[in-house]
């Protein structure tokens, strides 16, 4: 753990770019995710910074049952998906999605110039993740790892 600041740019990208099984991973692979609390030992809550190239996305449209998160733009100009609706948020617009709401999110960057925002999530231990849009569930366990299954339980 680093004992003075440090530029966020200069954290290591993690090894591992996604925890989705194969089938949905390639959804967000023009997604690079710094994780800033993780580099930090931070344990309460997360932070990412994050950037998505044209075209990426952020995750499959989700919502959490336990887990808080919020978002605040720095560059580009994202699609933000919530629910039925969208939105073109700008540099400086931030969203919070309150866990156990039941209101599905992601960013999408439809533009041709990347995206750079921030996320913040707590680490609320028996936390689930729906996927309304497809065959997934995630379920996060005591160890904070994430098990992954179709919706009727069989594993991936």
């Amino acid at each position: 753990m680093p004992t003075k600041p440090v530029p966020a740019e200069s954290i290591p990208l993690p090894p591992r770019k996604t925890v989705y099984p194969a089938p949905f991973a390639s959804q967000v692979e023009g997604r690079v995710k710094r994780k800033l609390g993780d580099f930090f030992g931070l344990s309460n809550f997360g932070v990412n910074l994050t950037e998505l190239a044209p075209g990426a996305v952020s995750a499959l449209l989700h919502h959490h049952s336990r887990q808080d998160e919020f978002i605040y733009v720095l560059e580009g100009h994202p699609t933000l998906v919530l629910g039925d609706k969208e939105y073109r948020l700008d540099p400086g617009d931030c969203h919070g999605f309150k866990a156990g709401s039941g209101v599905a999110s992601q960013l999408v960057n439809r533009s041709s110039a990347p995206v750079k925002y921030i996320e913040i999530g707590d680490r609320t231990e028996g936390d689930q993740v729906a996927y309304p849009n497809d065959d997934l569930k995630a379920v996060q366990l005591a160890n904070g790892e994430w098990r992954l299954t179709h919706k009727d339980g069989r594993p991936w």
